[in-house]
């Protein structure tokens, strides 16, 4: 399985966030929330793994992966691995982030393998294309909804954050596509090149899935823009698209004269309005566009201006 590193990061902030400053009655709904959210990802997972990916002797990456491998070569239930192998990295998450996302995290990891062993879920499809993109559909969309009620179902990234922040080379994302390169080739001796083929189909729509549920179709994108006609840019993008723009003072490095960068956050969607807008006042500006994992605050909700 894969996750979000920043969300993660962001689970940890929202514990303190909940723990004070709001009503006894706000932090009930808001547990009675993240636990709906827990149970429809344990279910929306174990339908992923039982009912398309098991039968055909797919895996998915992470700790999973391994358990689901292990499975494989002794014979031992999935349902006892993945509790099992999760356990150290949970203890990992009570250290660096926080009890309440262990136990939230371990709560959800035990209640997988609870569904896992006890409710059955019948084969879906005996398509392999089928079975590999929907499989990794409903893995990613209950990784995502567990993510959003504050747990995890697998420890990979928790150990993934931790060697990054012991290792000034390696960045999150690297350590997770390492050991999935990693269980991926073991695969290919374990079950076989196809299977392994077809595994590595359904890493990539759980995490194409997980992005979905986490961030959804309107994806937050900052954009910079450096142009002369500046003033005009950011009158058409407050009353066009009712968003907020900050300036920033700066100077060219190499001119040195003082100019100003326009900032601001829209929908993924809104970059080919923005970038038109931009060039119907200066064809030639500079602009910068970088997705962003989080946003609160601010002007971020559109104003109601058309």
């Amino acid at each position: 399985m894969t996750q979000s590193s920043s969300e993660l990061v962001n689970v940890g902030a929202k514990e303190l966030k909940h723990g004070t400053g709001s009503s006894p009655l706000h932090r009930q709904l808001r547990e009675l929330l993240n636990l709906v959210l827990i149970v429809l990802g344990v279910f929306s997972a174990a339908l992923g793994l039982h009912g398309f990916l098991m039968s055909n002797n797919f895996i998915d990456g992470g700790v999973t992966g391994v358990s689901m491998l292990l499975a494989n070569v002794t014979g031992l239930s999935l349902s006892v691995l993945l509790p099992v192998f999760n356990l150290p990295f949970i203890a990992m998450g009570y250290r660096h982030i926080g009890l309440q996302f262990a136990i939230r995290s371990t709560f959800a990891i035990g209640l997988l393998a609870v569904v896992l062993a006890t409710v059955h879920f019948p084969d879906v499809t005996q398509d392999l294309v089928l079975s590999a993109v929907f499989g990794g559909f409903f893995i990613g969309a209950g990784i995502g909804l567990a993510i959003r009620g504050g747990a995890v179902l697998d420890g990979t990234e928790i150990a993934a954050l931790l060697i990054s922040k012991k290792s000034h080379l390696l960045k999150v994302g690297d350590v997770i596509l390492g050991i999935n390169v990693v269980i991926f080739f073991v695969a290919i001796f374990v079950l076989g090149t196809e299977e392994a083929l077809y595994s590595i189909l359904t890493y990539i729509t759980a995490a194409k899935t997980l992005d979905f549920i986490l961030y959804g179709i309107e994806q937050y994108t900052a954009i910079l823009i450096v142009s002369e006609q500046n003033a005009a840019i950011q009158q058409k993008i407050m009353e066009e698209l009712g968003r907020g723009v900050t300036i920033y003072k700066a100077r060219g490095g190499k001119s040195g004269a003082d100019q100003e960068v326009l900032y601001s956050v829209v929908t993924r969607l809104e970059i080919g309005k923005v970038k038109n807008i931009i060039q119907e006042f200066d064809p030639s500006a500079f602009v910068v566009t970088h997705p962003l994992s989080d946003v609160q605050g601010g002007m971020v909700k559109r104003t109601g201006l058309h």
